[in-house]
């Protein structure tokens, strides 16, 4: 049996959508925590939604497309992520740079993701 971990999109993502909650439930019940608090829910708990809906993509375009959304709430995620470490508006520094770090290795599996659909959507296209 291969003790090395597969690695799942899906499961990352869940994960990460995970963590965006245990965040968002530790920011301070102030106005500007509230209103962080409700953005980031939002934008970081998305991409997992949203990478089930590109495997179940129509077409190679729906997919790009599904997948260049999800890209842009991860985006939004990642400024979210970096107000409430500028204002130092939560406790928890230390898994609140965790998520940004994974926040930052998603966006990066994401946009290669993108760049492959669209180079095998071209090939395709050409054939």
């Amino acid at each position: 049996m291969d003790n090395e971990r597969k690695f799942d999109l899906e499961d990352h993502l869940i994960e990460f959508a995970s963590g965006i909650i245990d965040i968002v439930e530790s920011l301070p019940n102030t106005r500007a925590g509230n209103y962080i608090a409700g953005q980031l829910i939002r934008c970081g708990l998305a991409p997992s939604f949203m990478y089930g809906e590109a495997q179940a993509a129509e077409s190679r375009d729906d997919f790009i497309y599904k997948m260049k959304m999800l890209l842009k709430e991860l985006k939004e995620t990642r400024v979210c992520l970096k107000l409430i470490l500028r204002k130092v508006i939560m406790q928890n520094a230390v898994k609140l740079e965790a998520l940004r770090k994974e926040n930052e290795e998603l966006i990066a599996i994401i946009s290669k993701s993108i760049d492959t659909a669209k180079r095998n959507n071209q090939k395709g296209k050409k054939e």
